[in-house]
């Protein structure tokens, strides 16, 4: 018998979606592992957003479940892991770039992302 876990709770396509990825933090931990190369359990906490710590346990946890990331023992120290997209969580990739580009015509307010807007823009091809 399947459980809460695998069992989707719609037939929606978008609902089976957002049940994964749509509360506020799991795409921001998905936006930190694309742009700012952050693998580590600490680096996330250090992100401007100040996840508390249960709750980033617990999307990280998530995101493994659902087979978006994974994470590897680190090599300097077999007690902390490394986290990393598989290639299901880079399939993300378009979708996040599409709501950078909307929230960079919609949200001008959002200049701290103007450099990963401006990459997007020039290398558009590479992120296809």
């Amino acid at each position: 018998m399947a459980n809460s876990e695998t069992t989707p709770r719609s037939p929606c396509v978008f609902s089976n979606v957002l049940d994964i990825l749509g509360d506020k933090w799991t795409l921001l931990l998905v936006r930190d592992l694309f742009f700012f190369g952050k693998h580590e359990y600490k680096e996330f906490l250090s992100s401007p957003e100040a996840i508390a710590t249960n709750i980033l346990a617990s999307r990280l946890q998530k995101l493994q479940c659902a087979g978006i990331i994974d994470e590897i023992p680190h090599p300097d120290n077999k007690s902390r892991k490394l986290y990393y997209l598989t290639e299901r969580g880079k399939d993300l990739l378009p979708m996040l770039i599409e709501m950078a580009k909307w929230g960079e015509k919609h949200l001008p307010e959002a200049e701290v992302m103007r450099p990963l807007f401006e990459v997007i823009r020039r290398d558009a091809p590479a992120f296809q």
